[in-house]
C-alpha cells in the first residue's frame, strides 16, 4: 500500500508537469487548429534559462542564501525568454503561412522543433546540464509515502496555474477574445477582434506555461540536455489528444491521467518501458477514441 500510494505521488507530480505542457499544445489547436510540434523546444528551453539563471546566482552567492527568492527569479527569467520565443515562433514560422494548404504550416512547426533542439546543442553543448545547488530533500510524511519539498511545489504551482488560466480563459476580456476567435475567425475579425494579436497571445500564454514546467522540471530531476523536449512534447501531445484535443480541462485531466500510468506502469511492470506506456496509451486512443476522454474540441468547450 505504502508503494502504491508513493507510485501516485509520483504519477501526479510528473502528470502536472504533462498538464501544463499539453495546454500549450491544446490552446494552440484550439484557436487554429493546428499542433505546434516546437513546443516541446520551447519547454527545453525554459529549463535551460532556468538552470542557467540559478547558476549565476549561484556563482556569486545569492541562490544558496535567498533560495526561494533564487528559484523565483529563475523561473520569471525563463517565462519572459519562453514568451519571446513563443511570439518569435508563430511570427516566423505560423503566421506568414496561415492562408497556405495544411500541410505546410506543419513542416513548418517539424523544422522549427528541428532548428531550435539543434540551435540549444550548438550553443550550450550536447553535455548534460546540472542543477548548480543542492535543493531541500526532507519531505512530508504521508500515510507512510513521502511527499519531498520539490513533489509539494510542483503540485502547488501546477495546480495555481491551471486555476488562474481557466480564470483567465473564462473571465477575462482577453480570454473571450480568444474563445471567441477559436469559435469563428473571420466572425471575430468582423466584430474588431484584432485575431492575429490574439493567435500571438495564445502562442505566448502556452509558451509561459511550458517555461514553469520547464524550470521545475529541471528542479526535479538535477539535470537536463537538449533532447528532453522531444520526449516531453510528445508526452504531453499525447496527454492532450487524451482528454481531447483542443479541449483545456481535457488537457489537464489526460496530464493527470498520463502521469499516472506511466509512474503505475513502470513501477509494477517495468520502467524500461515506461515511455511505450505513453505512446501505447496513444495508439489505442486513436483507435479507440480518437476524440478523447472529455471530447475534442468544440466551440462550447473551448
Amino acid at each position: 500500500m505504502d508503494i502504491l500510494l508513493q507510485q501516485l505521488i509520483n504519477g501526479l507530480t510528473l502528470g502536472a508537469v504533462y498538464a501544463l505542457i499539453a495546454l500549450g499544445y491544446t490552446m494552440v489547436y484550439g484557436i487554429i487548429e493546428l499542433i505546434n510540434f516546437a513546443h516541446g523546444e520551447i519547454y527545453m528551453i525554459g529549463a535551460y534559462v532556468g538552470i542557467i539563471v540559478l547558476t549565476l546566482l549561484t556563482v556569486i552567492g545569492f541562490a544558496p542564501a535567498h533560495l526561494a527568492l533564487a528559484i523565483f527569479l529563475a523561473l520569471l527569467a525563463a517565462m519572459l525568454v519562453c514568451a519571446a520565443y513563443g511570439y518569435t515562433l508563430e511570427r516566423v514560422a505560423y503566421r506568414p503561412l496561415r492562408s497556405a494548404p495544411r500541410l505546410s504550416p506543419l513542416i513548418s512547426a517539424v523544422g522549427m522543433s528541428i532548428f531550435l533542439q539543434n540551435y540549444v546543442m550548438l550553443t550550450q553543448g550536447s553535455a548534460d546540464k546540472v542543477l548548480p545547488l543542492a535543493l531541500p530533500t526532507e519531505g512530508i510524511a504521508l500515510m507512510g509515502a513521502q511527499v519531498s519539498p520539490m513533489q509539494g511545489f510542483i503540485l502547488l504551482t501546477s495546480v495555481a496555474l491551471m486555476a488562474a488560466l481557466t480564470l483567465f480563459i473564462r473571465k477575462t476580456r482577453l480570454g473571450k477574445a480568444m474563445r471567441a476567435t477559436a469559435q469563428d475567425r473571420t466572425m471575430a475579425a468582423l466584430v474588431g477582434i484584432p485575431v492575429d494579436r490574439i493567435i500571438a497571445t495564445t502562442f505566448v500564454v502556452g509558451s509561459i506555461l511550458a517555461a514553469v514546467a520547464g524550470v521545475m522540471v529541471a528542479l526535479y530531476y538535477g539535470s537536463i540536455n537538449f533532447f528532453i523536449g522531444y520526449s516531453a512534447g510528445l508526452k504531453a501531445f499525447t496527454a492532450a489528444v487524451l482528454g481531447g484535443i483542443g479541449n483545456i480541462p481535457g488537457a489537464m485531466v489526460g496530464g493527470v491521467l498520463l502521469g499516472l500510468l506511466e509512474s503505475l506502469g513502470a513501477s509494477y511492470v517495468s520502467s524500461e518501458y515506461k515511455d511505450a506506456f505513453a505512446f501505447g496509451i496513444l495508439i489505442l486512443l486513436l483507435i479507440f477514441r480518437p476524440q478523447g476522454l472529455l471530447g475534442e474540441r468544440v466551440p462550447e468547450k473551448v
